[in-house]
C-alpha cells in the first residue's frame, strides 16, 4: 500500500468548525490567524465534492500573517444545504461572511469552481475586494469542451465517458452515483498518476449530489464571465498547474488578458494542484504577491 498522503484538494474536512447562521443557513466555518490582521477569504472548488480542508491547508499557510476564513459552502461538506445553489446566492453566502468576520474589505481567493466563484464575487462585489487570488480556474464554461478532449485523449486511463458525461451535466442520481462517477475521473487531476491514492481520494470525499448536479446543470452552461472581467481593477494573481487537464493553461491565460492588473504564474510539474503538487513555490509566490498588494501590517477592519 502507497503512503502517500491523501490531499486535501478532495476530502472531507476533518478539523471542528463553528456553525455561522449566513442568509438563513448555516455553514460550516473554520477563522485561523490573528485577530485584526488583514482578511482572507478562500472558497473551495467541486461543489458538492470539495470542502474546507483544501482552502484551509493551502491557504491557512498564510495563517501566520492573515486571518483566514474557509468554510463549505452552502450544500458541501457539513454546511446545510436550504435554499438554491446559485452564484448569486452563493457570491450572497460570501458576503455574509465577510460581514461577519467584521471585515470592509478582504482578499478573495479561490481555486477550480473556487476561482469562479472569487471572480463573482469581485464582480458583484466590487468595493469589498482589495485583492483577488485564483487559482486552476476559468473565466466560462468553455473549459468544459477542453477536459473531454483531455479526458479522451488521456493515456492513463480509459474514461467510461458516460459517466464522464453524467458528472460533467450534473445528471448523477445520488451521492453512491457519484462517488462512482467521481472514481472514473480523478485519475486525470495529479500531475504524477497514483492509483491508490486515487482510490484513497475518492472514499475521502463528501458527497453531496444536490449541490454538484444544481452547479453543472444550472449554472455552468450559462456561465461567462469575460465580459466583466475588465471591470475588475484589484490586483489579481492567477496560478496554473502546466498539466492541468480540467481548467487548462489557455483558459488562465484568458483571464489574465482580461483583468486589467493580472499575473499569471504556470507551475510546470502540476496538474489541477500546484497548491499541493508544489506547495512550497505556491506558497511563496501567493504571500509575495500579497506582501505586495495587501500587506498584513494593513487591516482590512472597519
Amino acid at each position: 500500500m502507497s503512503d502517500t498522503p491523501v490531499s486535501a484538494e478532495f476530502a472531507r474536512a476533518t478539523t471542528t468548525a463553528q456553525r455561522v447562521r449566513i442568509n438563513d443557513n448555516d455553514l460550516a466555518v473554520e477563522v485561523l490567524g490573528p485577530e485584526g490582521a488583514p482578511v482572507i477569504i478562500a472558497h473551495h472548488g467541486a461543489p458538492g465534492l470539495g470542502s474546507r480542508a483544501e482552502p484551509r491547508a493551502s491557504f491557512g499557510r498564510l495563517a501566520d500573517e492573515y486571518r483566514v476564513v474557509v468554510f463549505d459552502a452552502r450544500g458541501s461538506g457539513e454546511s446545510e444545504g436550504s435554499g438554491v445553489f446559485s452564484h448569486e446566492q452563493w457570491a450572497a453566502d460570501i458576503d455574509g461572511l465577510r460581514q461577519w468576520i467584521g471585515a470592509d474589505t478582504i482578499a478573495m481567493a479561490g481555486g477550480s469552481y473556487g476561482g469562479f466563484m472569487a471572480m463573482e464575487y469581485a464582480i458583484r462585489y466590487p468595493d469589498r475586494v482589495s485583492a483577488l487570488v485564483l487559482r486552476d480556474t476559468s473565466a466560462d464554461n468553455s473549459n468544459a469542451h477542453l477536459a473531454r478532449e483531455n479526458a479522451l485523449a488521456s493515456d492513463r486511463v480509459t474514461i467510461d465517458m458516460e459517466k464522464f458525461d453524467r458528472i460533467d451535466e450534473g445528471r448523477v442520481r445520488d451521492n453512491e452515483d457519484l462517488k462512482d462517477c467521481w472514481r472514473e475521473i480523478l485519475p486525470l487531476y495529479d500531475f504524477v498518476y497514483d492509483p491508490e491514492a486515487t482510490e484513497r481520494k475518492v472514499q475521502a470525499t463528501p458527497y453531496r449530489y444536490e449541490a454538484h448536479n444544481y452547479a453543472f446543470s444550472v449554472n455552468l452552461p450559462s456561465y461567462d464571465l469575460k465580459p466583466q472581467l475588465p471591470a475588475i481593477t484589484v490586483p489579481t494573481l492567477v496560478t496554473v498547474g502546466r498539466t492541468d487537464w480540467i481548467t487548462p493553461v489557455s483558459c488562465s491565460e484568458t483571464i489574465v488578458e482580461l483583468i486589467p492588473d493580472a499575473r499569471l504564474e504556470i507551475f510546470e510539474e502540476s496538474g489541477h494542484s500546484p497548491q499541493i503538487e508544489q506547495a512550497e513555490e505556491w506558497t511563496r509566490t501567493v504571500r509575495d504577491f500579497l506582501h505586495e498588494v495587501y500587506p498584513p501590517t494593513t487591516s482590512g477592519r472597519g
